[in-house]
């Protein structure tokens, strides 16, 4: 035996058929018969439900109100909820965002609402995917929301702060529920190849710690995902002679196979990889910034988002502190409309790189927002005679033009003259890259500008 294995054996050496799951349970997946039935069994979120935890406080002390649950798939959302149910002695009601109607709604309400009167015993209303009913639908539960009739457990995979009602979202508790560790996700599979009545215990496995730490790896914080994965090692693997099925690394990477990670295209995934992505660029970590823009072209992301953003950063981070990296972040763009995904990863990644390599300077975005600001809030400036048009006829006669002086008819292309009619400045040059020899220029013609200001 390599010092490598785990080996898990049933309870008892020669196990009888009676000691196996019922056969109605054991058709279901090993996710779900796994699940746990308290909060000892619960695997994960610690932050919420650690010893003194204001979660655990309030389901030990029966204290829960409505919840909002929301989080990655797998997590454990409606495991929390059917825990929360048992351990206060309420009535666990289940529907669907994605398939209940209003009247299966009003079912429940009415069904909870007498349960209340004539038992006294409160109703936990789990909601799946509550993000998928409408405003009208969400509506619907706000009265016994609000009476206490039911006590409302919603989960979701989005953020509830966007997509759930205000009024539902500020008469519940919002938890956000984080990925397992990979540690979690193995303790959750020793558990299960143990677990002789619900789990895979009454089968003689032998599975190698590289093999279950590969499955943990790979399943990115989904218990979900960990259990079916290590399930399937399981049941398709042939025993050998001794009757012991040999879970390998071999095996086990041909059960998970390709990664998938969380990623939805108009969830927080989406968005708060791309802001990550963004801010590390901006921060000039180039490796952070290729990580980022790694898991959104794994996810299949658009590059057109991805270069959008690019483009953006470039102008608003790099600026004029280095004005290539507007150019190619541009250039990265068509190209990778043009050739597309697996290749456009190339310019993607040469345009993020450079962008987070380069000088910064936000001295762009500063300026013109301050202008804005100016014209929004300030008194709107005249243009100043000599600047006016004078191309048509009767300008000259109003004065239009008069005194304007042609700047390359001067040393060095500038003349001091008066082109806003007011003292104010907008661009503040830095000293970061090329924006410095601009700043020296700026700089000095400001103080020509300021002397032709002086009455002589």
């Amino acid at each position: 035996m390599s010092g490598d294995e785990l080996f898990v054996t049933p309870t008892a050496p020669e196990a009888s058929v009676s000691e196996k799951p019922a056969e109605s349970v054991r058709h279901a997946p090993l996710a779900a018969r796994m699940r746990p039935r308290n909060l000892a069994e619960y695997a994960g979120q610690t932050h919420i439900l650690g010893p003194g935890q204001l979660l655990r406080r309030a389901i030990e002390a029966d204290r829960i109100q409505s919840l909002i649950f929301y989080g990655p798939p797998g997590t454990g959302k409606t495991s929390l909820a059917q825990i929360i149910a048992r351990q206060t002695k309420s009535k666990f009601e289940r529907l669907s965002g994605v398939e209940s109607n209003v009247a299966d709604m009003r079912r429940v309400l009415s069904a909870a609402g007498n349960r209340l009167e004539n038992k006294g015993q409160a109703t936990i209303l789990f909601i799946d995917e509550i993000h998928r009913f409408n405003k009208a639908q969400q509506d619907v539960l706000l009265p016994d929301v609000e009476s206490g009739v039911i006590r409302l457990i919603g989960a979701t995979t989005h953020n509830p702060f966007f997509f759930v009602n205000s009024p539902l979202v500020s008469r519940s508790q919002i938890f956000e529920l984080r990925p397992l560790s990979e540690q979690e996700l193995y303790d959750l599979m020793q558990r299960a190849l143990a677990d002789v009545e619900r789990g895979l215990g009454y089968m003689k496995i032998a599975a190698d710690e590289t093999a279950l730490r590969h499955i943990a790896k790979l399943s990115d914080g989904d218990a979900r995902k960990a259990l079916n994965s290590l399930e399937i090692a399981a049941l398709t693997t042939a025993p050998a002679e001794t009757g012991i099925v040999h879970i390998t690394l071999a095996v086990a990477e041909e059960s998970i196979q390709r990664k998938a990670i969380v990623y939805d295209g108009d969830g927080d995934a989406h968005y708060d990889t791309i802001s990550a992505f963004i801010k590390s660029m901006r921060g000039s970590d180039a490796d952070a910034t290729l990580y980022w823009l790694a898991k959104m072209i794994h996810a299949g992301e658009d590059p057109r988002f991805i270069t959008r953003r690019i483009m953006i950063c470039a102008a608003e981070d790099v600026g004029l502190a280095d004005p290539m990296a507007l150019v190619l972040a541009n250039a990265a763009h068509q190209t990778a409309e043009f050739v597309g995904w697996p290749e456009a990863r190339i310019p993607i990644a040469e345009a993020a790189i450079y962008i987070a390599t380069a000088h910064k300077s936000n001295s762009s975005i500063v300026a013109i927002d301050a202008a804005l600001e100016d014209v929004r809030s300030g008194r709107t400036l005249a243009v100043p005679e000599h600047l006016r048009d004078a191309h048509y006829k009767g300008a000259e006669r109003l004065g239009h033009g008069e005194g304007y002086q042609y700047a390359h008819d001067h040393p060095d292309h500038f003349t001091p003259q008066d082109y806003l009619g007011a003292d104010k400045h907008y661009y503040a040059p830095t000293d970061q890259g090329v924006e410095k020899k601009i700043k020296e220029r700026v700089e000095k013609w400001r103080v020509m500008l300021a002397q032709s200001r002086k009455p002589r």
